[in-house]
């Protein structure tokens, strides 16, 4: 059944997939916070105490293949029920934890496996597929779920740490998420009619594109290389940002509320350019993006003191503002030049290059700073990286005739 237009219940799916991924999201970007107080507790170096993250990036590239075809075979509400086990157990089970293998199998296994299920994996086929017109808005608001999660984690999981110490607010994730699982795979219990193709760049080709013909493409290893290098870019700077204001010397609850407001701009600046990406162009409006977090991450290369509270919140803001922007334009990019039945599989390998590159930008930017007790070269290195992303997503425009 095709409607013309994306229907009552393509729009509940829609919340539903932001729903779910903001519960994912925000868990996960919750060990930015976590990471000090394992240095604290544990006696940690940076780079070990960035190495479940690490991990979990690799883990999370590496499922992605998986979890893109599993979505493909058994649908988005059984991976919902996955996931949401599989982060539940994850949770708990760090409560307990009091070696770092243990925190690197929690959370970059177990949890990383568990928030791909709630991802945009799972949701960005189903929503291509009932958003055609209008791919770039759905699929930007879905994205935009990501910085949403990410802004409530830092603020929520840093008074949970204050108030219950860090065992104690895993132990209260754990039972929200036990809680939440059942609700939010219930969103996804039918598919809703298929909204019609439309003329323009959201229209559905008439090729059925497999994973094989697709990784014969240029443009499949183009976007490969747009994904891993905007994901270096953004992590040599994200998990670390809070450690990096706690030692320039403002305060943890400070910097986590100053970069967790900063992070709230993602929600408004993903839904705009992904949305600008339907009338300006997926290149253009990912160029906007770039360009925005160069100067955010320039912002932060001029923090010096603690007294210095308008460039920290200018870093939050504009490096906040952009984060995620990009993926909506470069997921509907992807969603445009490999429609069908198994975009889920061809996202889900063109996705280990994020997980890649994320591993590469968290671990590094540890490695660098006990190196050099600085963050100064991993700020300049992601500056590097977002030029040769935007270099790359540039280079998949179609020229105009």
């Amino acid at each position: 059944m095709v409607a013309e237009t994306p229907s009552r219940q393509a729009w509940i799916m829609l919340g539903g997939a932001f729903l779910a991924f903001t519960v994912g999201a925000s868990v996960m970007h919750s060990y930015t916070v976590f990471l000090l107080a394992f240095v604290a507790d544990f006696g940690w170096t940076r780079a070990e105490s960035s190495l479940a993250y690490s991990v979990g990036q690799l883990v999370g590239g590496a499922s992605s293949p998986l979890i893109g075809g599993l979505v493909d075979r058994i649908g988005a509400r059984r991976c919902v029920l996955l996931g949401g086990c599989l982060l539940a157990l994850g949770l708990l089970g760090s409560a307990f934890a009091d070696a770092l293998w243990q925190v690197v199998f929690l959370y970059g296994v177990v949890m990383t496996v568990g928030a791909n299920c709630l991802g945009l994996l799972v949701f960005v086929p189903l929503i291509s597929r009932l958003f055609v017109r209008r791919r770039g808005m759905a699929v930007s608001v879905l994205q935009s779920a990501n910085a949403f999660g990410r802004a409530l984690s830092a603020p929520s999981s840093q008074m949970l740490i204050a108030g219950l110490g860090w065992r104690g607010a895993y132990l209260a994730a754990a039972a929200a998420m036990a809680a939440l699982v059942l609700p939010m795979a219930a969103i996804f219990r039918r598919d809703p009619p298929v909204a019609a193709s439309a003329t323009g760049p959201g229209a559905a080709a008439a090729r059925q594109w497999t994973l094989a013909e697709a990784m014969r493409t240029r443009a499949f290893w183009l976007l490969f290389l747009v994904y891993m290098f905007t994901s270096i870019g953004s992590f040599l700077v994200s998990l670390h940002q809070i450690a990096f204001a706690v030692d320039v010397g403002f305060d943890p609850l400070y910097a986590a509320g100053v970069l967790g407001m900063g992070s709230f701009l993602a929600f408004p600046g993903v839904i705009v350019t992904g949305t600008l990406s339907d009338y300006i162009g997926r290149e253009a409006s990912a160029l906007l993006a770039y360009g925005i977090s160069i100067i955010g991450v320039i912002c932060a290369l001029f923090i010096t003191a603690s007294d210095q509270h308008l460039l920290l919140w200018l870093h939050g803001c504009f490096f906040g503002l952009t984060w995620g922007a990009r993926g909506p334009a470069i997921t509907a990019k992807t969603a445009d030049l490999f429609p069908g039945p198994r975009l889920g599989t061809i996202l889900g390998v063109i996705t280990i290059g994020s997980g890649l590159g994320a591993a590469i930008g968290s671990w590094a930017a540890g490695f660098i700073f006990d190196v050099t007790s600085s963050y100064r070269t991993a700020f300049l290195l992601s500056i590097a990286a977002y030029v040769a992303g935007s270099g790359a997503f540039w280079a998949l425009r179609t020229p105009r005739r």
